[in-house]
């Protein structure tokens, strides 16, 4: 075999595996998966103390609250993060004029609904990364199930903890 044959057999290969890689990446969630990552139901009607309890862990994570009604069962707050430092610093060019991420803002959102004998938590985390001017350079939806089954997790605890 030659040199170009063998050229031509290894970029071959390489764009089949970086093909077959980017063709097997995890289909997108449907809205139906997303909705049941987002939600829990807790076996009380009581949707003071849930909203009580989340308030409380959101304030735990550093969020500052912006709304809570506890007739519409609404939630909201905010948290910011200065990225501004460090290694983001490090790598990127010093002048003034070149555009980097410096904020990040994480906003949620919480709906809190009776179900008969139960009720319903509903809530979304929306992450925006601001440059260092104060535009928005991107915006996402929060979709790590871990990140959710972690902030469900310290609620559960809180309504424990408010139920003794």
């Amino acid at each position: 075999m030659n040199k170009r044959s063998g050229l031509v057999l290894l970029l071959t290969s390489l764009c089949f595996t970086w093909g077959c890689s980017f063709f097997s990446m995890r289909p997108a969630k449907t809205q139906l998966e997303v909705r049941e990552m987002q939600t829990r139901a807790y076996a009380t009607s009581n949707t003071k103390m849930i909203m009580k309890a989340m308030l409380n862990v959101l304030q735990d994570e550093s969020y500052a609250v912006k709304q809570a009604d506890l007739d519409l069962g609404l939630l909201s707050a905010t948290k910011e993060t200065d990225l501004g430092g460090g290694w983001n610093l490090l790598f990127s060019d010093k002048s003034k004029n070149r555009r980097r991420q410096k904020t990040s803002i994480i906003e949620c959102t919480a709906n809190v609904s009776e179900y008969g004998k139960e009720s319903r938590v509903r809530v979304t985390f929306i992450k925006k990364i601001l440059d260092n001017k104060g535009d928005v350079m991107r915006i996402e939806q929060v979709s790590d199930p871990n990140f959710y089954q972690s902030f469900f997790s310290k609620v559960d605890k809180g309504i424990f903890i408010q139920k003794e």
